[in-house]
């Protein structure tokens, strides 16, 4: 991947919705060779798709959660689908050490936090979990 690819990356992430000619003026490229390289970028999988971020005050007013995970091996896949079925799960990572997994959890209010967590706990193959509350966030890419 080239240089131009990574900024024009990089300015994706900041704004997915930018204009394919306000990216060619920041990319010094013209709108053609910026929508080809978006295309091949697609077609390659590098780029998956597009997301929302949503505005910093409302995210702020979030809770956010790290809940490390220990599962059955063998019931894996079913842990993980599972856990792709609860909206509140905004990602989860497989890990080394003593716990399988880690799901990020955003939460309106702590009861709903709550409620989130008892249902984790009350999946089939999950283990043993250990979560924290997330305080602040210093940056976010």
């Amino acid at each position: 991947m080239d240089d131009k690819n990574l900024q024009l990356l990089n300015l994706l992430r900041l704004n997915a919705r930018e204009s394919t000619a306000a990216l060619a003026r920041k990319l010094n490229l013209s709108r053609t060779a910026v929508h080809e390289r978006i295309s091949k970028l697609e077609a390659t999988g590098i780029i998956r798709g597009y997301t929302l971020k949503v505005n910093e005050e409302y995210a702020s007013k979030l809770i956010t959660a790290q809940v490390m995970i220990e599962i059955n091996p063998k019931l894996g896949k079913q842990v993980t689908n599972s856990l792709a079925r609860i909206s509140q799960v905004q990602s989860l990572y497989t890990v080394n050490g003593q716990y399988d997994l880690i799901a990020i959890i955003r939460a309106e209010n702590t009861q709903q936090l709550d409620e989130v967590l008892d249902k984790i706990g009350e999946i089939d193959g999950i283990e043993k979990t250990m979560s924290s509350i997330v305080l602040s966030t210093k940056f976010e890419r």
